[in-house]
């Protein structure tokens, strides 16, 4: 009622009375408080979060929830280390620009982070190695060399070009970016054996294992990190003007 009235057409000399003015200026700073508030920024930075242009349905509480959670652990507070960002700064642009000329969204570059660590000598218990932590046999089907002599896994271009076209071949199966993140971990054939048994064609609300079941979040969180330091406690590598964070707001996480 009273930002109604103040916002009236005034009446002559109106503009001058000291009284209105006073109002107005305090009707303008709440609506800005309102405008900046934690909750609104929030919700602004959630919805527009994608993953390979795909929507994330955050607003779910159970998907939100384990994004929370798994953007905490890629947070600064928790690494205490810029070790992400000067891996992501020296090898992102060369991996992206492979990716994009097979097709590929370029969210699929954040992979050998989070499988490797970007380090080439990786290998796990089950045998993957490599930037991309390819089983012996899913590289050499797809154009490496790996022997006795030659492990052309721990190549970053040439690796790089073998996971396009795995992922590629992917896409021709699920024609979804999302499950190919998730067929990526757990196989193609795992992946397709869930949807068949569940009846679910939604990385979201299938049921898959406990490291399936994390991986796209994990993902999305080094993908937030990586894209808005800032808000994520990278003081280091934050941009001027962050696009998600007001100058006065507190970090997210």
């Amino acid at each position: 009622m009273i930002a109604s009235q103040l916002y009236s057409t005034a009446k002559p000399g109106a503009g001058n009375d000291p009284v209105k003015k006073v109002l107005l200026a305090q009707l303008d700073q709440k609506r800005k408080i309102i405008a900046y508030s934690p909750e609104k920024l929030k919700a602004v930075y959630y919805s527009s979060i994608t993953f390979a242009n795909e929507s994330v349905p955050l607003e779910n509480p159970s998907v939100g929830s384990k994004f929370e959670k798994y953007l905490a652990r890629f947070s600064f507070r928790k690494q205490q280390s810029y070790d992400l960002h000067k891996k992501a700064e020296k090898h992102l642009p060369r991996i992206a620009s492979i990716l994009k000329s097979y097709g590929i969204p370029e969210d699929f570059k954040y992979i050998p982070l989070i499988e490797s660590d970007m380090e080439p000598g990786v290998t796990s218990s089950k045998g993957a190695g490599g930037y991309w932590q390819f089983m012996p046999t899913t590289a050499r089907l797809y154009g490496l060399k790996v022997n006795g002599g030659i492990d052309e896994r721990k190549d970053l271009i040439k690796s790089t070009h073998a996971a396009a076209r795995y992922l590629k071949s992917l896409y021709d199966d699920f024609n979804d970016w999302t499950l190919v993140a998730a067929a990526y971990n757990v196989g193609g054939g795992s992946l397709k054996a869930s949807i068949r048994r569940q009846g679910v064609n939604n990385y979201y609300g299938l049921k898959l294992n406990q490291e399936t079941g994390a991986y796209v979040y994990k993902l999305l969180s080094v993908k937030q990190v990586i894209e808005n330091p800032n808000k994520h406690g990278y003081k280091r590598y934050a941009q001027s003007a962050d696009k998600f964070q007001n100058i006065n707001e507190q970090n997210l996480l």
